[in-house]
């Protein structure tokens, strides 16, 4: 039942039907535990917060999948308008992006054109920006642009998939380019053969590529709710005498946020994912796809 359920989500996720309806019914759907809002005030509203709380975020102005060149124009944007706010605001957060949303379905080289306009604005202010790895379609093309960018700029890191099989081999890739790299397990439902079906083999390849990952000496955002995960990496950290420095826990925001603090409250970095915008729903259909708590949680909120 729970991996028909998961199917289900996945498959929402791309519905475009789907996702107008749920657009034009808001957030009232059960997605504002996932998403700060649908404007950028209530994105900076909540970052506050969270800073406040002793931590740090991660925005991201949600959109993906884009097949117009005035999308992806607009898309871009809003980042910049983004990362304006970060700074006329002072919070303490960075910028997450997904590049087709930037119009890389159309072509590569107007997602590159976008994308410099975005990195720019961040170099001006400061601040890093974050590629973010969507669906295994898009993982060369990404990993080809993120090396291709980091020739230019410095303040731009990517994100590696523990559930794909090429994983070990790009991290052992990126190590070449000292890459800041957001470790995650994976999100979007992909075949078996291009990914582990096992979660008992993602979990391995996950804890194996953190690892190599912080030997290497790189920074890594490691991306996980998973508290036996989150003990085997501050185990591994104080065996091998690797800094608080070098690495920082990620977690999405609504989603275990007395860990978050807890963690938090250690003195363990901790950046937490806010996603805002009205083009939402595909993100918030593969929340529930992962967890199968979020959706008894939506479900009550949503017959209160």
């Amino acid at each position: 039942m729970e991996k028909l359920l998961s199917n289900t989500f996945q498959t929402l996720a791309k519905n475009k039907v789907a996702n107008k309806m749920a657009q034009k019914y808001g957030l009232k759907l059960g997605a504002k535990r996932f998403v700060a809002g649908d404007g950028i005030q209530h994105a900076v509203d909540c970052v506050r917060k969270i800073n406040d709380d002793g931590m740090v975020a991660m925005l991201n102005y949600l959109g993906e999948y884009v097949f117009t060149k005035e999308a992806a124009e607009e898309a871009t944007k809003n980042c910049i308008k983004t990362l304006d706010a970060i700074h006329q605001s002072g919070i303490d957060s960075n910028l997450s992006i997904k590049i087709t949303s930037l119009g890389l379905d159309i072509s590569k080289e107007l997602c590159i054109q976008n994308l410099k306009k975005i990195l720019y604005r961040a170099e001006v202010y400061g601040n890093f920006v974050r590629i973010e790895m969507e669906d295994y379609s898009h993982c060369q093309l990404t990993l080809d642009i993120y090396k291709e960018m980091r020739q230019e700029y410095d303040n731009i890191g990517t994100v590696i998939q523990a559930y794909l099989y090429r994983t070990e081999e790009d991290i052992h890739d990126l190590n070449e380019y000292n890459a800041n790299l957001r470790l995650v397990k994976g999100a979007y439902k992909e075949s078996a053969a291009v990914a582990f079906p096992k979660k008992s083999d993602v979990d391995k390849n996950y804890e194996k590529i953190i690892k190599t990952h912080l030997l290497n000496g790189n920074y890594a955002g490691i991306a996980t709710h998973d508290d036996v995960m989150i003990e085997k990496v501050l185990n591994f950290v104080d065996q091998t005498n690797i800094s608080k420095e070098q690495f920082e826990f990620q977690m999405l925001y609504g989603i275990r946020s007395d860990l978050q603090k807890q963690l938090s409250e250690k003195g363990y970095k901790v950046r937490v994912y806010v996603p805002y915008g009205v083009d939402w729903f595909g993100y918030f259909m593969r929340r529930l796809a992962e967890r199968p708590e979020n959706v008894a949680f939506v479900l009550k909120n949503t017959f209160k």
